[in-house]
């Protein structure tokens, strides 16, 4: 452990020891703080009436001046210990260098040798064709549904004592209403399997029917009474 710190005597044998040209061994005491039980070298002494710390130490690379009561004369065999190890270079292993896969398209076919007669045919790489990536936010193509044809209307009407028929398709009038017989009206409705609608027809053309025929009779009764009248005027002339 170190001592107390240098005496007076310590202090002159060791300027006469550094003015000799030598570099005379300290340890430093329990008063420099961190580095007691450290040893150095006295490499100068400066005025100590300048400063109290007229003792300089070089301790590794430093060169630092401390007080007598800071450092003793190192006994004999004492070793030289900086305060903080130096930190050992620490070899980093490097990486394996991994060979990257040879890309065969871009590698040109080996040739084989001439006059080589167990040389194999080399069979040429094809061309591989690029993927292209699917654009991002791409609106999804819509089925195209086919143009359907506007719907056909064929309407057959009674009205008046006339039967008239009529077609449009969509917004387009085909055949303007056009006056059919009764009996071309009657084959139309019976395509349509309605009972309702056949009886409808029939009431109209029985009603239609009872008309004419008393239309008939009263133009047969007039024409009766002409001819009376036209054979009594002969009688008279």
């Amino acid at each position: 452990m170190a001592g107390q710190g240098l005496s007076t005597e310590e202090v002159a044998g060791i300027r006469e020891a550094v003015a000799a040209g030598r570099k005379p061994r300290v340890v430093f005491t329990a008063s420099a703080g961190q580095m007691a039980g450290q040893v150095g070298q006295v490499v100068a002494l400066t005025d100590p009436e300048v400063s109290d710390e007229f003792v300089v130490v070089r301790f590794g690379r430093d060169e630092l001046p401390f007080s007598p009561a800071d450092v003793a004369v190192a006994p004999r065999g004492a070793g030289r210990r900086s305060p903080v190890e130096p930190a050992a270079d620490v070899e980093v292993p490097a990486e394996p260098v991994v060979a990257e896969p040879e890309f065969v398209l871009d590698t040109p076919a080996p040739r084989p040798a001439e006059g080589d007669g167990s040389a194999r045919p080399v069979e040429a790489a094809r061309p591989v064709e690029a993927v292209k990536p699917a654009r991002r936010g791409a609106k999804p193509v819509k089925a195209v549904k086919p143009k359907v044809p506007a719907g056909l209307t064929v309407t057959l009407a009674y009205a008046e004592g006339e039967w008239t028929v009529a077609a449009q398709q969509g917004a387009k009038v085909l055949a303007k209403p056009y006056v059919v017989k009764p009996a071309e009206a009657l084959r139309m409705v019976g395509l349509v399997d309605v009972p309702g609608v056949h009886e409808a027809v029939e009431q109209i053309l029985a009603a239609e029917r009872a008309e004419a025929e008393r239309q008939a009779e009263k133009l047969r009764s007039e024409l009766a009474e002409v001819e009376a009248r036209l054979a009594e005027l002969r009688e008279a002339g």
